[in-house]
């Protein structure tokens, strides 16, 4: 099959739950760029085809890691299908106040929200040293998308906003580089620790 067969299901595009094109979304960041699945698909649900073997979640499209991650905690563990209405109409509010495609606005998200430095212990003669280390790109990835879904939920707690508009907000905040970003503030707080330890 080629690629362009891939593209299409019955001679139309595939388009992410039917409204979408993921085909044109761009990664401004090289270093993500392999680790930010934008594979045309209609529903992302791959099934957990990744969990058996080490870093194939880079095969796991985009969209369906921040699903994942929005049915982390107790309430919402493995309720995948609650997971993906939230993402989905946290999508289209994205659209309704950015006009840009969201999946475009999701990986300038990331792009933004994924730090570059953190520290690690070292134990070195009995004590116990934090140095400065570079981020891989696969952890940059990991940590934004865990940052934005930690916003949302930390948002949308004890408020009577819905958690749909909530991730919507924290989307759109960490892509324009809006200080009031959750995400934006783990981030920045995680560098400037690393820095202090460099």
């Amino acid at each position: 099959m080629s690629e362009a067969e891939l593209k299409t299901l019955d001679g139309k595009k595939v388009l992410l739950f039917g409204k979408w094109d993921i085909s044109e979304v761009k990664v401004r960041d090289r270093s993500l760029e392999p680790y930010i699945c934008l594979k045309p698909v209609l529903v992302p649900h791959t099934e957990g085809r990744h969990e058996k073997r080490r870093f194939l979640k880079a095969k796991v499209p985009i969209v369906e890691r921040l699903i994942n991650q929005m049915m982390r905690p107790g309430r919402n563990a493995g309720k995948k299908f609650l997971a993906t209405s939230i993402v989905k109409r946290a999508l289209e509010l994205v659209e309704l106040k950015t006009g840009q495609n969201p999946v475009q606005v999701l990986v300038w998200a990331i792009e933004n929200a994924s730090p570059r430095e953190e520290t690690t212990r070292v134990v070195y003669g009995g004590i116990l040293y934090h140095i400065s280390v570079d981020v891989s790109p696969q952890r940059r990835v990991d940590l934004a998308l865990r940052f934005i879904s930690e916003g949302a939920r930390l948002a949308a707690f004890n408020n009577p906003k819905p958690i749909e508009e909530c991730l919507a907000d924290e989307i759109i905040a960490a892509a324009y580089g809006d200080p009031s970003s959750y995400a934006l503030r783990k981030k920045e707080e995680i560098e400037r620790i690393a820095y202090a330890a460099r």
